[in-house]
């Protein structure tokens, strides 16, 4: 179970707190646009990874590696240019919980939403 400032968290409830703050975290025009782009190179590199696992072709999980640091560093850079900073990490398992949710769940529900689209309409005024 993830923690978060010292609360042990599960996953339903992880998702749930990641959710209700995740327009805060995502205002910004310039990490919009960076996160539509690049979740879904996260994604793919992800699939890639186990695939590759699978099949035991190490330069395609390298590949997928690749992929998913790229795209992880690109949306760190987006998250340093918002008015609100994420709040950070409480330890490893808690960061891996928190990006696997964004990138699996959270970001693809605000998108599908529409919630992505309004705030890239209200960064643009």
């Amino acid at each position: 179970m993830p923690l978060l400032h010292g609360a042990v968290m599960n996953f339903s409830e992880l998702l749930r707190w990641q959710w209700d703050g995740y327009t805060n975290y995502h205002a910004s025009r310039a990490n919009l646009l960076l996160h539509i782009v690049v979740v879904p190179l996260f994604l793919v590199g992800n699939v890639v990874l186990v695939v590759a696992l699978l099949q035991g072709a190490l330069w395609f999980a390298l590949a997928g590696l690749v992929a998913m640091a790229v795209s992880f560093a690109v949306q760190g850079k987006g998250h340093s240019m918002e008015a609100v900073p994420s709040i950070p990490f409480a330890s490893p398992r808690q960061a891996v919980a928190r990006i696997f949710l964004e990138q699996w769940i959270n970001f693809p529900r605000f998108v599908l939403s529409g919630g992505w689209l309004r705030a890239l309409r209200q960064a643009s005024r």
